[in-house]
């Protein structure tokens, strides 16, 4: 938040001041997905926020700060999973990060509306024995149903504090920060008060007794490196949990033994797995603890929400009004993007000449201009112009809760290639410009759905190739050749996305989908959403832009591209039997698609061509590497390692596909 949550300016000022004795909280913000955690971060950090990774990881980590009432609060925004097992990365790095930190004070945002499921999470929580708070989000949309919380019985069935908000109208969530200090406080005074030990949840006797016997065989170990409570390691370690296993087993070979034993009996009792024991035991507990909270009464108003449900997710209707709801969005996101480019464009085209006179003809003006500063228009021009409209439409989708909808419908088409049914968003939007599809690929919730995302969204042919396809191929070749290069295109990003789905690590994507309740937007949160998405790519893929234009513009000053071209001669005229200025426009074509055919027409006549040569190189640009405004976003989602796989990887895959239809297409008489 800027400043302080609810203060006046003076108060601001005075807050900031007394910031200044080093009096500092630490807050994590942990839940399911959409129940409202993003919008309590950035409603509480606003402009000062920083997104990253987590060392080591490709999964965000959203870290912000505020001043209120005389303390610097640092929030941590949680990837939203539904446990804190080690299935995911996201469950792992949560786990990992709530367990080791010994300061920090958990807020468990919990969709009011569904508190059942909701406290399933907040049980695991309670078991890490961390400082917590309890916010019960959502709470208008509770009450329309019908659904009335007594946050009292709440709060002393958890051992904790239960605070009423409504994150999108930004009520209650000052009295989060009060609740957090008040828990701070307490602590460093050495007085216990609510919310500084949650009540962990008592099992059944059998359970009970066999977690007693591990928390005894776990009596002269030292266990405080896990960084996990010792109770809640015995629980873990009688679940069968691989880390936990892995850690026990180097405390004492025998530890993993008497888990096995203590399982057994419990399997054998009961008949399932430990671990699924377990989970329905939670299950048991969460659902007692919610039915002595809540109360259902009238609804407020009858429900439009089943209505348009009903439409929404019809087996005919559904995709009918999908179809139109997706192509409004891709024809106002690329019109909107259309005339918002050429208009940016032109202003900037207008710069030219003042920057000739001032820099000169020399390499000055060509480093600092058509270099660096190319690269900055470039990624104004092409990228925000898309990036923008499609942020602000995406976040209209999630808020009222209709992307839930979509991925619904499209779940079992997408589950094929092992996708959530919200992929196909990012896919589709990829046929306009594959940036903001990269960086749309961060609404699904796993690390292995987004790798998988992205390289196929790599694939698919953005604006600028569908101006090399129809203005090469469809225009000297005819349009059912252009065509053929999109079929081609959609079977490689099925054969792919499968191949990959196989070939990386991971669980595979659940099938059970949450469907969250419809919401009006909210005007305010919907922008500091939105502007939180965007501002990442503006300062994290524009930097690579500048740098990644400058360099090939010095390449090609100090005449680089002449030996590169030699170097490159035997596959782009021996393989791929096209002309050898196609290899200066191939790479010059990583800069922007559209400049690899804008090239080649200065360098030969397209009319000398012939149509193999046009079908290969039109093959080639719509496959490989992608081009630098994307590799920027490439490496601000997957880090550059995966970055320069998929690159390699989609360049290879372009040359030898390139090679093989150089040598069948005059078989079939092109």
């Amino acid at each position: 938040m800027s400043g302080c949550a609810g203060c006046t300016n003076h108060e601001k000022m005075k807050c900031a001041a007394e910031c200044v004795s080093g009096k500092k909280i630490s807050i994590v913000l942990a839940g399911n997905a959409n129940v409202g955690k993003s919008v309590i971060f950035n409603y509480l950090t606003r402009l000062h926020q920083h997104v990253g990774n987590w060392p080591g990881k490709t999964v965000e980590k959203a870290e912000g700060t505020l001043h209120y009432k005389g303390y610097e609060i640092n929030v941590i925004d949680l990837p939203g999973i539904y446990s804190l097992s080690t299935f995911s990365i996201e469950e792992r790095i949560s786990r990992e990060y709530i367990a080791g930190s010994e300061k920090d004070i958990v807020v468990n945002v919990v969709d009011a509306s569904a508190l059942e499921r909701n406290i399933i999470f907040t049980i695991q929580l309670a078991e890490l024995g961390k400082p917590m708070i309890l916010a019960l989000n959502q709470m208008d949309l509770a009450e329309k149903k019908g659904i009335f919380i007594d946050d009292g019985k709440l709060g002393e069935a958890l051992g904790v504090p239960v605070i009423r908000t409504v994150a999108v109208k930004g009520k209650g969530i000052d009295k989060i920060l009060d609740a957090a200090i008040a828990i701070r406080e307490s602590i460093d005074a050495g007085v216990e008060v609510l919310g500084v030990a949650p009540k962990a949840p008592r099992y059944g006797k059998e359970i009970e007794e066999k977690i007693s016997k591990l928390f005894s065989a776990l009596d002269g170990h030292e266990t405080m490196e896990t960084k996990y409570p010792k109770r809640y390691f015995a629980t873990k370690l009688l679940e069968g949990d691989e880390e936990i296993t892995e850690i026990a087993g180097r405390l004492d070979p025998m530890l993993p033994e008497t888990a096995r034993a203590c399982a057994s009996g419990l399997e054998s009792a009961h008949g399932e797995e430990c671990s699924l024991v377990m989970s329905y035991e939670r299950s048991s507990t969460a659902k007692r603890i919610a039915e002595s909270a809540v109360k259902i009464g009238e609804p407020g108003k009858p429900r439009i929400s089943e209505r348009m449900d009903a439409v929404a997710t019809h087996p005919i209707f559904g995709y009918l009004m999908m179809a139109s709801i997706l192509a409004a969005l891709f024809v106002g996101v690329f019109g909107f993007g259309d005339f918002l480019s050429g208009l940016l464009g032109s202003l900037f085209d207008s710069l030219d000449i003042w920057a000739h006179a001032l820099l000169g003809a020399g390499v000055l003006y060509s480093i600092l201009w058509e270099g660096g500063f190319k690269g900055l228009v470039a990624g104004i021009t092409i990228a925000l112009p898309y990036i923008v409209p499609f942020y602000l439409a995406l976040e209209l989708l999630e808020t009222t809760g209709y992307l839930a909808r979509i991925a619904f419908l499209m779940d079992s088409l997408m589950h094929k290639i092992g996708l959530h049914g919200k992929a196909i968003i990012p896919m589709m939007l990829g046929y306009g410009c594959t940036v903001p599809a990269c960086l749309g690929c961060r609404i699904l919730e796993t690390e292995r759905e987004r790798t998988i995302a992205i390289f196929v969204t790599t694939l698919i042919p953005c604006a600028a190739r569908t101006v090399i396809i129809m203005g090469l191929v469809g225009a000297f070749m005819g349009l059912k050749w252009a065509l053929a290069l999109y079929a081609i295109n959609i079977a490689l990003v099925l054969i792919l996305g499968r191949l990959a789905f196989k070939v990386l690590p991971g669980e595979p994507t659940g099938l059970i989908m949450e469907m969250p309740s419809y919401k009006l937007p909210h005007a305010k949160t919907v922008l500091y959403q939105t502007w939180g998405r965007l501002s990442d790519f503006i300062f994290i893929a524009f930097p690579i832009i500048i740098v990644g234009s400058i360099a090939l513009k010095a390449l090609e000053l100090i005449g680089a591209f002449g030996p590169i071209s030699m170097v490159i001669s035997p596959v782009i005229e021996g393989w791929l039997m096209l002309p050898a200025a196609a290899g200066v426009v191939l790479i010059f074509g990583i800069l922007r698609k559209e400049l690899a055919l804008i090239m080649l027409a200065a360098l030969v006549p397209l009319s000398s061509l012939t149509h193999v040569q046009m079908f290969v190189f039109a093959l080639v640009c719509m496959i490989y590497i992608p081009c630098i405004a994307t590799i920027g976003a490439l490496v601000r989602e997957v880090g550059w390692k995966k970055t320069l796989y998929i690159s390699a990887a989609t360049t290879g895959l372009a040359l030898l596909l390139g090679g093989i239809a150089a040598r069948v297409l005059p078989m079939i008489g092109v």
